[in-house]
């Protein structure tokens, strides 16, 4: 019979030839010509934070937002934040601003300056806009149909508001409605104008988490995504190098689809959690978040956003947690026509943390003319992949 110690080395021993060793451990397939491989994964997202299936599944499993948030945040404290938010309005390419006209509709000066109620000044008016010219000025012109007419100009920039209710924005392609004001916004080059939406904290969130996750979620899972969402804001605002706005409209930042998205249910989450923020060191933390963990959430950069086991990502509503998506050689060719025709794909550098040795750091790509290296994520982008937790089958 083994010894305690054998049979615990014998385990070892086994364990080692099924599992990755770590961070360090690779893997190898050849890729023979005309192949099909199938990528077989874990998760949504880069999996720092919160897990938006995860919280999900949290809550119908009854923990409430609070057990939902310091669990994907631990260590962190709950404050308080309010305030405005600049958001980019990346729909609006052009240098004007052009809106529906509407009851209360007023243009001013960013600056000092007087604001005109447009109403008044022009009621037959269908649309406004504000056009940047020579001077560092303002145009405001309004339409009533046909071609354009000057009403005024202004000193700098200048912007339409409405007291709060939504104004329609109009840009190439469509229309959206916004919440406070829309600005014309100089960006520092001539007469180049951004469009840019400044509005109370809570107002944009109610923009952005029905843009984030379905606004028939668990109440609680709701209240979660929106707790996470107004501390991600309010920390970029803190941070922001922008100058002329602080926030973009894109999943760069965080999805916002201003009034026109608005849900009651989202929206009364909002309400219920308002200006609730997870802080670190008196400031709101870097709540970044993701669709699904996939078992695991991955390590931030801060102590905050560890990676630990997720055991609420798992459940038959979430179609992300397993996923499989197939490449072809050629897509992989066409995408790093350096390697020539691809012979082999090896993965490395995972992260160590559950199935196959976790996420992929490192992709090496061989060839008959050459080897390429790509990280995991820029592997992840260029093959559509929903996370860089996979591993591969070639048939």
């Amino acid at each position: 019979m083994l010894s305690r110690t054998s049979l615990l080395a014998a385990l070892a021993l086994v364990l080692s030839t099924l599992m990755p060793s770590g961070p360090a451990s690779a893997a190898t397939w050849q890729v023979p010509d005309g192949a099909t491989i199938t990528v077989v994964g874990h998760g949504y997202g880069h999996g720092h934070g919160l897990s938006q299936y995860g919280a999900q599944r949290a809550a119908t499993k009854g923990l409430g937002y609070r057990r939902i948030a310091r669990f994907y945040y631990p260590g962190t404290r709950w404050g308080k934040i309010g305030g405005q938010v600049r958001v980019l309005i990346s729909a609006d390419t052009s240098r004007d601003v052009v809106v529906v006209a509407r009851g209360g509709l007023v243009v001013r000066p960013v600056k000092a300056g007087k604001p005109t109620r447009l109403a008044q000044a022009r009621p037959r008016a269908k649309r406004w806009r504000i056009v940047p010219v020579a001077g560092g000025r303002s145009a405001v012109d309004y339409q009533t149909s046909g071609r354009w007419r000057r009403l005024r100009t202004v000193r700098g920039d200048a912007e339409f508001t409405a007291g709060g209710k939504p104004i329609r924005l109009v840009f190439a392609g469509g229309s959206r409605a916004y919440r406070g004001v829309l600005r014309s916004a100089s960006t520092g080059r001539g007469l180049d104008r951004d469009t840019v939406n400044v509005l109370p904290l809570d107002s944009y969130l109610k923009g952005v988490v029905p843009r984030e996750v379905p606004s028939y979620w668990h109440p609680q899972a709701l209240r979660a995504q929106a707790v996470a969402a107004r501390t991600y804001a309010a920390y970029e605002r803190k941070h922001s190098r922008r100058g002329h706005y602080q926030l973009c409209d894109t999943d760069q930042c965080q999805v916002y689809g201003g009034a026109t998205d608005e849900q009651r249910a989202t929206s009364k989450a909002i309400d219920a959690t308002r200006r609730q923020v997870l802080t670190k060191g008196g400031g709101p933390i870097f709540a970044q978040f993701s669709a699904s963990s996939g078992g695991w959430t991955s390590r931030g950069a801060f102590a905050y956003l560890p990676a630990k086991k997720d055991p609420y990502d798992a459940f038959a509503g979430n179609d992300y947690h397993d996923w499989t998506v197939r490449v072809t050689d050629a897509k992989i060719e066409q995408a790093w026509p350096g390697v020539g025709e691809l012979t082999s794909i090896e993965t490395s550098e995972r992260d160590g943390n559950g199935e196959w040795g976790g996420r992929v750091g490192k992709v090496t790509l061989r060839g008959t003319t050459g080897i390429v290296v790509v990280s995991g994520d820029d592997f992840r982008f260029r093959m559509g992949l929903y996370s860089t937790w996979f591993t591969l089958r070639v048939g």
